[in-house]
């Protein structure tokens, strides 16, 4: 039986930035979620001592609030790379105009749900559905955004807050935003799940380096079959 061997070439597909940004939104997504569960459910915790001594509360609050602040000024960066980045980064990437853009998602979908082997070729960088879903979550990220300085504008005299007081009127009051910016938390539970699930798989079907790649940048494209 002849031995199949297939010739793979690097692509440096990841520049830095991008791959900061990944994982500083990892890292600030993973923190406001945790903190903004307490907040919304926030949990008894007692000890002997006066209630002024007690500000655990408090501080959620505060990791919260500068994570935000954090989390906002990196996607800025994020959106700014769209324009100026590498042909991986920028932002037709992400919105499917093209036929085989179109013709590619239907692909991914095969073998994301069906678990079928990967036939046709798949880009290097972020496939198809993979923008569009991505694209997606930068609207939430967005819409968490504005949301969420709207809620803190009422407690803060910073300018950036007090850009979006508008937004807590807008949207019907202080509690229709708060239950509006917690139910796009879940958003974000779910989106990380099926992330990281998909991540490992597509590095597992594809074997290009997927999981890597956002560490140090390269990525692996097939060249030639041969016997």
């Amino acid at each position: 039986m002849a031995n199949k061997s297939v010739a793979f070439h690097r692509i440096y597909v990841w520049e830095f930035p991008v791959r900061m940004y990944h994982w500083v939104n990892a890292l600030c997504v993973t923190v406001l979620i945790v903190t903004g569960f307490l907040i919304g459910k926030p949990v008894a915790i007692s000890y002997a001592g006066e209630a002024y001594q007690q500000y655990w509360f408090g501080t959620v609050r505060f990791i919260h609030f500068v994570t935000a602040f954090i989390f906002f000024f990196n996607f800025l960066v994020r959106i700014y790379w769209g324009f100026v980045g590498n042909e991986f980064a920028r932002w037709q990437n992400f919105l499917p105009f093209k036929s085989n853009q179109m013709k590619e998602m239907g692909e991914v979908l095969k073998v994301d749900i069906l678990q079928t082997d990967v036939k046709g070729k798949i880009s290097v960088g972020h496939n198809a559905l993979a923008g569009l879903i991505y694209f997606l979550s930068f609207l939430v990220f967005l819409f968490q955004s504005v949301t969420g300085f709207a809620l803190y504008s009422s407690m803060s005299s910073s300018f950036l807050p007090g850009l979006f007081k508008w937004v807590v009127p807008l949207m019907g009051g202080d509690f229709a935003v708060r239950q509006w910016h917690h139910m796009f938390m879940w958003f974000f539970v779910v989106f990380i799940l099926i992330h990281v699930y998909l991540v490992f798989y597509h590095d597992y079907v594809e074997g290009r380096g997927t999981t890597s790649s956002m560490i140090g940048g390269w990525k692996f494209e097939k060249e030639s079959d041969g016997n």
